[in-house]
């Protein structure tokens, strides 16, 4: 979609769609509000809806920003007590690896 053709509500009334829809446990739509939006928000000459743009975007990047670290703990903390959790660990496993290294 080119932002360019698009009338200044309507990249508001998106913006603020992806930003709401992140709410979902998906924080990868967050991504893609932040990277879609950015150059509306920060770049372009002012016009009335761009404070708005501008607020979700900013939320939208925190928002993937700390589901990013969540994600990272969780796999490293995962990766790291496996084995120590046994039977926990393998109800929660999508593989379950053989031996322990």
């Amino acid at each position: 979609m080119y932002l360019d053709r698009v009338t200044n509500d309507r990249k508001l009334y998106l913006c603020r769609w992806y930003f709401r829809a992140g709410f979902a446990l998906l924080p990868f739509v967050w991504a893609i509000n932040t990277i879609w939006f950015f150059s509306e928000a920060f770049r372009k000459p002012a016009y009335e809806e761009q404070a708005q743009i501008k607020k979700y975007v900013t939320y939208s990047a925190l928002g993937s920003f700390i589901w990013l670290i969540v994600i990272i703990l969780w796999v490293t903390t995962f990766q790291m007590h496996r084995a120590e959790w046994g039977e926990f660990a393998d109800r929660i496993s999508f593989i379950i690896p053989l031996g322990r290294a």
